[in-house]
């Protein structure tokens, strides 16, 4: 027995060296190196010009975690910086956690979809403003298609305490709410809906919720940063602190600590950049195995599929999960805003890559950050991958003009190495990639700019001093110093 658990644990560890090793070898792809250079330098600028407090990033492909990065403060009065292993309430993530229990009951036989939410909680009584339509089904809540409203009946939203209202409180107001859509008619995002999926769940499966998702999902997973309610332990410490939106005079205010109570099914989560990683691994993991770990594969695949779009033909939802569509490609996850934090899940199938983004500001849209990155990060991906040895490799000699240009008074410009020559972005800019501008070489210390159409636009000269650093960088006679 003694030789069989010895043989095991040399094979997990063998399996966890490679997978590590396999991470390292892609991120030194020099394309994914200067991908990720690109990321890196636009977030850190972003965070400058947006005056941001802090962000944490992961990359995921194919199970492994291939790199993250903490980038401002987690508590900007202590200048604690922020990392992969802060953590930050992810809100409305916690959503998919909920879904996956109700799934692994509907596994078990323990409960249909198509169940009404009566039949599990007695209690369920809101005002049936539409007596014709069809009955408010779990499917309907997973969906946001139930026709509920989309709060409890408290103000928990509004600031400065932020207080959310307990589970009692929330059972006392419900009789006085009403339906806001006759049932399976249009989408509205529903926090009341999910938090009574939490409540479904603690009455099926006869667990606290907490204890439930702690017992089934969390701890299977190795999700041990990952909590159904905010820590409050943690306060102050691995917790980032929450910020608001920058105000007119440009501050921002410290968000006092909260619980979120009784809503926590639908928004009381907390983990981190490194959890949620393991969190994508194991879907990208699911969907390429098969078989079963939590719940089955075929019940993951049922979950990422479009299981309602509204009536405009904008709006798609699966199963707990976001489901959307963008340049051929399907993309599954969830975002997350409470007060002081804003964070995205962003997972593409098809290209095994997962995006997460967390910050600890209220004004920063981490979707916008997710899909950026994706954009980013896929193709230099998917050329290390299919094309390990035929990585344009820049010259060194090309290296002496990387850095920042600044022009007085004008724009921020970074000169790096892309697809093995030179590039110029702008910033600060929403779009890194639309702001690229490739340089062809050609001679010395003169380069030209390429215009989209491949053809070659005006000259860009490097200066160089006599110690043979690059000193200014001229286009159209007007000049940027280098300051890095």
């Amino acid at each position: 027995m003694k030789k069989r658990i010895l043989c095991f644990l040399a094979l997990v560890l063998f399996v966890s060296g490679l997978a590590q090793a396999q991470s390292r070898s892609l991120s030194d792809d020099p394309q994914v190196s200067n991908a990720l250079k690109l990321i890196k330098i636009w977030v850190d600028t972003q965070l400058a010009y947006e005056d941001i407090p802090g962000m944490s990033m992961g990359v995921v492909h194919d199970q492994n975690l291939v790199w993250s990065h903490g980038f401002g403060y987690a508590h900007v009065e202590g200048k604690i910086p922020a990392s992969p292993s802060t953590i930050y309430s992810i809100c409305s993530i916690s959503k998919l956690f909920t879904s996956i229990s109700i799934m692994q009951l509907r596994d078990q036989g323990k409960l249909s979809l198509d169940d009404p939410l009566s039949k599990h909680l007695s209690w369920f009584k809101i005002k049936d403003a539409y007596p014709d339509a069809p009955e408010i089904t779990l499917r309907g809540i997973l969906t946001h298609s139930s026709g509920l409203p989309r709060e409890a009946d408290y103000p928990y939203w509004t600031g400065p305490e932020h207080n959310f209202p307990t589970r009692e409180q929330i059972i006392e107001r419900l009789s006085s709410q009403e339906e806001l859509y006759p049932a399976e008619t249009y989408f509205q995002y529903s926090n009341l809906g999910l938090t009574l999926a939490g409540e479904v769940v603690a009455a099926v499966s006869g667990q606290p919720y907490a204890e439930y998702v702690k017992q089934n999902i969390l701890e299977p997973l190795g999700l041990k940063d990952t909590s159904p309610e905010i820590p409050a332990e943690h306060k102050g410490g691995r917790l980032a602190t929450g910020y608001s939106r920058r105000l007119r005079d440009g501050s921002r205010k410290v968000i006092p600590f909260f619980l979120v109570n009784g809503i926590a099914p639908a928004a009381g989560f907390a983990s981190t950049v490194e959890d949620l990683a393991r969190f994508a691994s194991w879907q990208l993991r699911l969907l390429e195995k098969a078989g079963k770990e939590i719940i089955a594969a075929n019940t993951l695949k049922e979950m990422h599929r479009v299981h309602w779009m509204d009536p405009d033909w904008n709006t798609t939802w699966g199963l707990g999960f976001s489901v959307s569509r963008r340049d051929g490609k399907t993309y599954v996850g969830h975002g997350g805003s409470c007060p002081g934090y804003r964070t995205q899940l962003s997972i593409c199938p098809k290209d095994k890559i997962a995006v997460i983004v967390m910050t600890n500001a209220s004004d920063v849209s981490p979707a916008s950050y997710a899909r950026q990155i994706h954009d980013i990060i896929t193709p230099a991906l998917k050329k290390a991958i299919k094309e390990p040895d035929k990585a344009k490799k820049a010259d060194k000699e090309l290296e002496k003009f990387v850095g920042r240009y600044d022009r007085p008074l004008g724009s921020e410009t970074h000169v790096i190495i892309w697809e093995g020559q030179l590039a110029m972005v702008s910033f600060p800019t929403d779009n890194p990639l639309r702001s690229l501008t490739k340089l062809k070489h050609i001679e010395k210390n003169i380069f030209r700019r390429v215009r989209s159409d491949d053809n070659l636009g005006e000259k860009i000269i490097f200066e160089i001093g006599e110690d043979g650093k690059v000193t200014r960088m001229i286009r159209n006679s007007n000049y940027a110093i280098r300051v890095r």
